[in-house]
C-alpha cells in the first residue's frame, strides 16, 4: 500500500529566465529578452500564486545561432537582490561558481543577500563544467580534472561554513589560504543558509550529500530518473543524512492536449540548430556525433523534459512523475514567463494541491 502524496510537501519553483531565449533554442518560441524587467514580474507571478521558490542560474557566455541564444545573461548574486526586495516570501536561489568568486566574498555576499531576503537566500553551488565560459576569462584551470574540481569546491564550501559561523578563520589548504579572514554580519538563518548543488557522479553526488541539502537531479526516463533519486537518497543514509531530490521540466499549458502538441511542434520547427551544435558542444558533446538522449532532445529545441497538455494531462503527469520517481520538487520553465506562468500558479498548482 502506497501513502498519498500531500503536494504541499512537493517544492515548485521557477527557473528564471536571465539569459535571452529560456530554455527552447528557436527562433519560433516567445522572445525572452532576459531582462530584469522579465524577472521580476516572474518573480512576482511566483510570489503571489504560491510557488515555493526562484532560481537564477550563472551564465557567462552564449552558444551562437541565428539567436544567439543566451548570449545576453544577468549576473545572479546581484539580480536576486533585487527580487529579494520585490519578494517577501518565496525561497530565493542565487548561483556561485567555485572557480570564479573567493570564498571569503561568497561568503559576505551570501550574507548580504540573506539580510535583504530576511532570511529567505539559499546558495545554488557550482564546481565549473563549461571550459569555455572560464577560459575566455583565463579562469578555467587546465590542471584539475572533473574529480579535483568537486575537490576545490568542498574546501570553498567548508570554508564558506565557517566563516558564516566562526569568529575568525585561518585556513591553509590546497587550493585557499586564509589568515585570521573574517566576515560580518552572519546569514541570519540558522544554523546557515540552504545549499543545492546539481551533479549526478559519485563524486558530484557525494559532495551535495555531505556538504548540501538538496541535489538537482536528471534521467533519461522516469525509471532512470527514480534510481538515481534512490541512489541520492541511499547515499545519504549512509552517510547518516538526509537529501532532497529536485527535477527539472519545462511547462507548455494550452487548453486542449492538441493545441498544446501544436505549440510544441511550432517550437521545435524554428529550432535553431546552430545554437544547439553550440550548446552540445559546450557539454563536451559532438553534434554530429552518437545520438544520446541529451543530444535528441535538444536537437527538438527543448532543453529539459517537457510537460505539455491541457490542465488536466499536466496535473496527471505531474502526479505520476512525482510518485513515480520520489522527487522532493520540480524546477519548472516556461515558454511565456508571464502567461504561463501565472497558469501554472493559478490553475495547475491549486489543482495539485487541493485548494481548487
Amino acid at each position: 500500500m502506497t501513502t498519498a502524496i500531500d503536494y504541499n510537501h512537493i517544492d515548485f519553483g521557477v527557473f528564471l529566465p536571465v539569459t535571452n531565449g529560456g530554455w527552447i533554442i528557436s527562433e519560433t518560441s516567445p522572445r525572452l529578452d532576459g531582462s530584469y524587467e522579465l524577472n521580476r514580474s516572474a518573480a512576482i507571478i511566483a510570489e503571489e500564486n504560491g510557488l515555493d521558490f526562484i532560481m537564477s542560474m550563472a551564465k557567462w557566455k552564449g552558444y551562437g545561432g541565428t539567436t544567439d541564444h543566451w548570449g545576453t545573461s544577468l549576473e545572479s548574486m546581484t539580480m536576486m537582490a533585487g527580487l529579494a526586495e520585490a519578494t517577501s516570501r518565496v525561497k530565493i536561489y542565487a548561483t556561485v561558481h567555485t572557480l570564479l568568486f573567493n570564498p571569503a566574498v561568497a561568503a559576505k555576499m551570501f550574507a548580504t543577500l540573506d539580510q535583504i531576503s530576511n532570511g529567505r537566500v539559499g546558495m545554488n553551488v557550482v564546481s565549473g563544467s563549461y571550459a569555455g565560459e572560464f577560459s575566455q576569462m583565463g579562469m578555467w584551470p587546465e590542471h584539475l580534472n572533473h574529480d579535483q574540481r568537486y575537490d576545490l569546491a568542498r574546501e570553498w564550501m567548508q570554508a564558506v561554513k565557517r566563516l558564516w559561523s566562526e569568529d575568525s578563520v585561518t585556513h591553509e589548504g590546497e587550493y585557499f589560504k586564509l589568515t585570521d579572514c573574517t566576515s560580518n554580519p552572519k546569514p541570519r538563518q540558522k544554523p546557515r543558509p540552504e545549499i543545492i548543488c546539481a551533479g549526478q557522479s559519485e563524486k558530484g553526488m557525494g559532495f551535495t550529500i555531505e556538504e548540501g541539502d538538496a541535489c538537482f537531479i536528471g534521467g533519461r526516463d522516469l525509471e532512470e530518473l527514480a534510481a538515481v533519486s534512490r541512489r541520492a537518497k541511499e547515499m545519504a543514509a549512509e552517510r547518516n543524512k538526509t537529501i532532497k531530490t529536485y527535477a527539472m521540466f519545462s511547462i507548455v499549458p494550452a487548453e486542449t492536449d492538441e493545441l498544446a502538441e501544436e505549440r510544441m511542434k511550432l517550437y521545435q520547427e524554428g529550432a535553431d540548430i546552430g545554437a544547439i551544435k553550440g550548446m552540445l558542444r559546450s557539454y563536451g558533446l559532438e553534434p554530429d556525433g552518437r545520438e544520446n538522449s541529451m543530444v535528441a532532445r535538444a536537437k527538438s529545441a527543448f532543453m529539459c523534459e517537457t510537460i505539455s497538455g491541457s490542465l488536466e494531462t499536466i496535473v496527471a503527469r505531474i502526479r505520476e512523475i512525482v510518485e513515480v520517481t520520489g522527487i522532493d520538487g520540480m524546477m519548472l520553465t516556461f515558454p511565456d514567463y508571464i502567461e504561463d506562468l501565472a497558469y501554472f500558479g493559478k490553475q495547475v498548482l491549486p489543482a495539485l494541491r487541493g485548494t481548487k
